[in-house]
């Protein structure tokens, strides 16, 4: 007979050991966040509604400019009006993409999600693809990007290349550190300095100390609903990046002409999205506690875990092969019965918008989707990986992934 009791406290263990660089990664991040918003003297007229055209909102612009300094990079665009990651994604690569551009993906096939926007492998309408962009993309080496491969696909029409940082749905490849991110940077320019080095950013910010517009990286986008809106921001993503790239961005987002002068900040956002990111290096260690967790746990019960408890980490993502479908279902059904909202509804497998298979996900979130609050999903394909991530508190993870233990079993 399991006994989860051993299991549980020898896990607590390894998170103790393992979470000393984190906590480090935090503290050094709520420093960074702490020095911006004293530059920019944040004050409470920062933190109020505006309506219509909002032109001069100061709390948008000041919110632009602090987060430019903690990416350190010329300009950011930090918007409600960004429905998801994904859109502030599409709206990065249509901004400075045009017909007879070639893009090519460093890091093999990106997140599915992506891949529409693309137009890759399915035709998408407005995609990418659609308006006449090259895609090229080059497979991992199993773990490993091939920069070689890279640099010799590398041609006169080469306008950007795409990094995805974390590891997405792949059971594969696994997420780049920040200075694997530079080193592909870094290869890159050495073949033509004027290709823009472009990074979904999507569950890695203030993991480690630096960003990958430290080492490299031209133009980076991702989501306020994951780790920057420190689980209040309702909504929302940003770009960050050369202020003529972001620029570009901006004319995607609302016209060209008008770009990031207008978008009004709607209802309470303004101080969710300041308390959020005052917030966020906090709750990124729990998530991160809460993932090293979970593959303590679930290596003990003989699955294989991606990363492993005490690996470096670079995402909060973490990856159980689970083998079966009913597994996959029964730990997305734990998840879902232990969240603060809609715990009595028990998720199933779906076709969701954007997925090339059944998905099932878990997340009684108190904002729809945030991948930063307790969440976990994984398409119904082998091998049944599930893919956790998030946790506002610790706490409330332990007693989560403990409870999804139990209900899976040991292999």
């Amino acid at each position: 007979m399991t006994d989860f009791k051993k299991i549980e406290e020898a896990a607590l263990l390894e998170v103790l050991q393992a979470a000393k660089r984190y906590e480090e990664a935090a503290l050094y991040n709520t420093e960074k966040v702490m020095q911006a918003f004293r530059k920019h003297m944040v004050s409470d007229f920062y933190l109020k509604p505006t309506t219509g055209y909002a032109y001069s909102d100061v709390g948008r612009e000041k919110l632009d400019e602090i987060y430019a300094d903690i990416f350190k990079t010329e300009a950011a665009l930090v918007r409600s009006q960004f429905v998801s990651g994904t859109h502030a994604l599409a709206v990065a690569l249509l901004g400075v993409l045009k017909a007879g551009d070639e893009m090519i993906a460093a890091t093999g096939a990106p997140y599915d999600t992506m891949q529409t926007i693309i137009g890759v492998p399915v035709k998408t309408p407005g995609s990418l693809a659609d308006l006449g962009v090259i895609y090229k993309e080059i497979p991992m080496t199993g773990s490993q990007v091939d920069l070689e491969k890279i640099k010799s696909s590398i041609t006169a029409k080469t306008k950007l290349v795409h990094i995805q940082r974390s590891c997405g749905y792949s059971s594969v490849r696994k997420t780049l550190t920040v200075e694997e991110i530079g080193t592909i940077c870094k290869a890159v320019k050495t073949v033509n300095p004027e290709i823009i080095c472009f990074v979904d950013n999507c569950y890695g910010e203030f993991i480690e100390k630096e960003e990958p517009t430290e080492v490299g990286a031209d133009l980076m986008a991702g989501s306020l609903i994951k780790n920057l809106g420190g689980g209040l921001a309702p909504t929302g993503g940003y770009i960050v990046g050369r202020r003529d790239l972001v620029e570009l961005a901006s004319y995607r987002l609302t016209a060209p002409g008008l770009g990031g002068e207008m978008g009004a900040t709607l209802g309470d956002t303004a101080r969710e999205f300041y308390q959020g990111l005052f917030l966020a290096p906090h709750v990124v260690l729990q998530a991160v506690k809460t993932a090293i967790f979970a593959a303590a746990v679930f290596d003990r019960l003989g699955y294989q875990v991606t990363p492993a408890a005490g690996d470096r980490r670079s995402d909060i993502i973490q990856a159980i092969c689970l083998e079966t479908k009913e597994r996959l279902c029964n730990f997305c059904v734990a998840i879902q019965s232990n969240s603060p909202v809609d715990a009595h509804v028990a998720p199933v497998p779906a076709m969701i918008p954007g997925y090339q298979d059944e998905i099932i996900m878990a997340a009684g979130t108190f904002v729809q989707g945030a991948s930063i609050e307790l969440s976990a999903d994984g398409p119904c394909r082998e091998p049944y990986n599930v893919y956790f991530q998030g946790g506002l508190t610790f706490e409330h993870g332990r007693v989560a992934i403990m409870s999804a233990a139990k209900m899976v079993g040991e292999k």
